[in-house]
Order: C-alpha cells, then sequence, then structure tokens
C-alpha cells in the first residue's frame, strides 16, 4: 500500500476512464487508473470509429446531445490530426423511406448548431454523375453529402493514457479492482496488483458501472441498459473516399465506411444485450441482417462468407425507457456519493457517453471533484492540448508522410500510411535513425517490427499479439496465425525478461 494516497483512482480503462485520468493529471492531481483488461479492450475498441454529432439523434430531439458532438468534432480532430480525420458521407434518397424535406431539415439543422468551421456544408449530389453513384444499385439518383470524422477509436484510448502517464498518472492495465471500502476519508482499494489508496474513485467502468458501485456498497439511482452493436468488415466494396449513411425499410440506420485501405465497415446493428459479463458477440442473425442491408444498396452483393472480421460492443446506455434500443439516449450522466468528510470519500460514477463526448465529459466529470481537491486547478485545457504525436496541424499529415518517406525510403506505402496515422510525430521515437529495414529488428509480417513492437510494449502496455494487432493496430485483419503465434511467442518472451 502506497504511503500517500492518490488523490484519485479511475476505475476503468475505456475512452471515458483515460480521457478522466489525462484531465484531471494536467491539473495536478495525483491520479492512478485501474483497468481489468488491457486498454480500450471492451466497448472502445468496437465502435463504429466515428467522431460525429449523431444525424439520427435529431429525430429524437436530441438537440443538446447533437450539438454537443458537432461542437467536439473539430476540437478532437485539432488535438489528434493523425488517428482523426474528416470524411464526407453520402446519403441517398429513395421513395418509400423519409421524405426529402426531413432530411434536408436534419442536415440544414446538423451544419449550423455545432459551430461547424473548417468542415465543408451540405450539398446535393446527382448520383448519375458522382463517383460515389457507381458503387450503387440502379434507380437512385439523389444524394445529400454531409461531414462527419472518422476515429481510429482504441488508439484515441492508448494516447489519453499516455498522455496522462506523460503527466505523471499511474496506469495499471491487467489490474481488476476487487474490493473498496471507506476509512479514515480515503477508499481503500484492493486489486490483483495489491492495496492502494485514494481519497477519490471515478467510477468509469462502462457496463459494469454498477456492479463497481456494489462492491464499495453505494446504491445507485440509475438504471443501464446494454445494447450490444455489432459490425462486419469485408472486402472493399468502393474504391473512392466516400461514407455510406443508408436507411433500411424498418426505419433504422447504417454505415459503410472506407476501413484499412483494403475494405468496407459496416455497422451498426442494435440489440439488447443480457449481462455485461457475457462476451458480445455478432450471432449470425445480426451478421445477416448487415449484409442484407448493404446488398438492398450496393451493386456488389455480399454473404456471411464474405465477411473478414466482424466486432461487438456493448453500450452501457442510460435506461430512459426507450421501446427501442436504438432510440435509447446516448447522452450521459454522473452519480456523487461522499461528501469529503471523514466517513465520506466521494465516489463519481459515470453512466452512458459515447466517443464524440468523451473529452467534454471529462472535463465535466472533473470539474465535479474540483471541490473536494483545492491544489488543483480549475481551468480547462485539453480543448486545446495536443494529444501525443499530434502536434501538426489538422492539413499537415501528407507532409507527415513525406517526411517519413524521405527519411526511411525502406517502408512501402502502405507501412507509412498506417505509421504516420497511428503515431504522428511520435513515430520516430521508435524509428529512429534506421537506414534499412535490419535495423528495425524482426519482422512479423504487414509491416510490423521489431522496433514498433517494442515501443507499443515500453510505452503503450501492449502485453499480447491481440493488443498489438487489434488495438495498437488493425494488423490482425492482414496477418495468418502462423505470423500471430509468432508474434505472441516473441512478446512472452519480451515480457518476461527481468528489466535491465
Amino acid at each position: 500500500m502506497s504511503e500517500q494516497p492518490f488523490d484519485i483512482a479511475v476505475i476503468g480503462g475505456g475512452v471515458n476512464g483515460a480521457g478522466i485520468a489525462r484531465d484531471a493529471a494536467g491539473r495536478g492531481a495525483r491520479v492512478i487508473l485501474f483497468e481489468r483488461g488491457d486498454l480500450a479492450g471492451g466497448t472502445s475498441s468496437a465502435s463504429t470509429k466515428l467522431i460525429h454529432g449523431g444525424l439520427r439523434y435529431l429525430e429524437h430531439y436530441e438537440f443538446g446531445l447533437v450539438r454537443e458532438g458537432l461542437t467536439e468534432r473539430e476540437r478532437l480532430w485539432a488535438i489528434a490530426p493523425h488517428i482523426i480525420h474528416p470524411l464526407r458521407f453520402v446519403l441517398p434518397y429513395a421513395d418509400g423511406l423519409r421524405p426529402r424535406w426531413m432530411l434536408r431539415a436534419g442536415l440544414f439543422l446538423y451544419d449550423h448548431i455545432g459551430g461547424r468551421k473548417a468542415l465543408p456544408p451540405t450539398r446535393t449530389l446527382d448520383l448519375r454523375r458522382h463517383v460515389a453513384g457507381s458503387a450503387l444499385r440502379d434507380g437512385l439518383t439523389t444524394a445529400y453529402e454531409y461531414s462527419d470524422g472518422w476515429v481510429d477509436d482504441a488508439r484515441l484510448v492508448i494516447l489519453n493514457a499516455r498522455d496522462a502517464a506523460d503527466r505523471g498518472a499511474t496506469i495499471l492495465p491487467r489490474t481488476e479492482v476487487t474490493k473498496l471500502s471507506r476509512a479514515d476519508g480515503v477508499w481503500r482499494i484492493e486489486t490483483t496488483g495489491g492495496s492502494f489508496r485514494a481519497r477519490a474513485i471515478v467510477n468509469a467502468a462502462g457496463p459494469s458501472v454498477l456492479e463497481v458501485a456494489g462492491r464499495a456498497a453505494v446504491a445507485s439511482q440509475h438504471r443501464l441498459r446494454l445494447v450490444r452493436g455489432s459490425h462486419i468488415v469485408v472486402p472493399r466494396l468502393f474504391d473512392h473516399p466516400y461514407a455510406y449513411f443508408f436507411q433500411l425499410a424498418d426505419g433504422r440506420i447504417f454505415f459503410a465506411i472506407p476501413y484499412q485501405r483494403d475494405f468496407t465497415l459496416i455497422g451498426t446493428t442494435d440489440r439488447d444485450h443480457p449481462d455485461a459479463h457475457i462476451p458480445p458477440q455478432a450471432d449470425a442473425a445480426e451478421v445477416r441482417y448487415l449484409c442484407d442491408g448493404a446488398n438492398a444498396w450496393f451493386r456488389t452483393q455480399i454473404s456471411p462468407a464474405d465477411v473478414v472480421w466482424s466486432y461487438s460492443g456493448i453500450r452501457p446506455l442510460i435506461d430512459d425507457g426507450s421501446g427501442k434500443p436504438e432510440a435509447a439516449t446516448r447522452g450521459y450522466t454522473f452519480e456523487i456519493d461522499g461528501d469529503g468528510t471523514e466517513e465520506g470519500a466521494p465516489m463519481l460514477s459515470v453512466f452512458g457517453g459515447k466517443i464524440t463526448t468523451y473529452r467534454h465529459l471529462a472535463n465535466a466529470a472533473v470539474e465535479q471533484l474540483l471541490r473536494f481537491f483545492p491544489h488543483m486547478t480549475e481551468a480547462e485545457w485539453t480543448a486545446k492540448a495536443p494529444l501525443p504525436g499530434g502536434d501538426f496541424p489538422t492539413d499537415g499529415l501528407p507532409a507527415l508522410m513525406d517526411g517519413l518517406r524521405a527519411d526511411y525510403p525502406f517502408l512501402d506505402e502502405a507501412t507509412v500510411d498506417r505509421i504516420a496515422r497511428a503515431y504522428g510525430t511520435r513515430a520516430r521515437s521508435w524509428l529512429g535513425d534506421a537506414r534499412d529495414a535490419s535495423a528495425l529488428g524482426q519482422g512479423f509480417g504487414a509491416g510490423l517490427t521489431e522496433a514498433e513492437v517494442r515501443y507499443a510494449m515500453a510505452h503503450e502496455w501492449a502485453r499480447t499479439a491481440d493488443d498489438m494487432l487489434w488495438r495498437r493496430s488493425k494488423l490482425g485483419l492482414r496477418m495468418d496465425a502462423e505470423q500471430v503465434g509468432v508474434l505472441d511467442r516473441w512478446m512472452q518472451t519480451v515480457a518476461a525478461r527481468p528489466a535491465s
């Protein structure tokens, strides 16, 4: 047990927990974060990979939530231009679905309520002449093109945790909190990695938030609705940079997004999930539903046999009594227990939220705790401070890639693109002065080298091949079972070696 208690212990290593740890550490708090698995190992690596206001939420009159998301789009792009980039979406009009006036009204609001500055506005397309129309079935003539953003969701979490650590936070993945108790104005925290103390706890455990509160004997006034969102990845269905926003006959919507150069990402579903302890998986019906949805719009038809990867995440939504899962609010709220007295060390629990609003949520959460920690600065700071590797202009990615090509000519184009979009300016911290591929050590396939894996193990908490191939990167799409086995054995050997 530490001699001095931490100021704030964050439980949960998803995007909300990592964002809160970063914000609090940057204000001068002594922070520790616990995550029972890998960082971003749950919901935060299983999103649709979008930074967006949520066009469909306008139908549910969630104007405040949409405005918040739209405002955050350009802020997040500015602080992380390597892992976030603008994306133009094409929303085709078809008879029998939402009428033209509704689409136009929604997109007008979308353009004007969120302070859009750098992103281009909506425009009307003639699909008979626009490149996006070539991939679609016959008979479609009109579409609307609008702006949103794409994000590498898992790396967003990793980089928030990395920045928190750079500012003094202790980050402990694979450390499960097993018991919580209050005494003498502090929390005693028992974990699988030892005992700790903290003056306040932030319960950002996502789908397990009520379970963590229960371990602390904290009663909650909120109920969660666990909603499973599933996605499929198939070989590329179109050869252009636009994404699609499609409507379905049942009233739902889904996206088809260019993904990892050679693939198309399709999702998502909305199904109630029975229990947070049951790992989410896309069942056969969900996969078929997404295939059928795509087939209703694209010329190229797909079947479940074409799916190269599927993934699912559990969204811990506030149970607002909505009839359909897709209608449940994506908003968030906080619940605080304890007043900071000797027997009332505070616990702040986080309910709901989504990737796009994580930074704003983190700021609001930390502001809830400022009254307990007079030494923490009050000024908001995360809206303008770049995430690690993101210290370049939003239009600076091409120049960064040009620099990597010039200095490391032995890297192929796909690898330069991947490295720049993952590490930004920090790529050089592990590429170093390498003049050929051998200088980066053993190659594991798909452009992954020993130098990169060592960096991820030393600075990004990677421990297994799964960590490396599905959260620090998406190279799992490109490596076979033998290559994965070689990488995993190598990582286990390196991790087992005593520190020099």
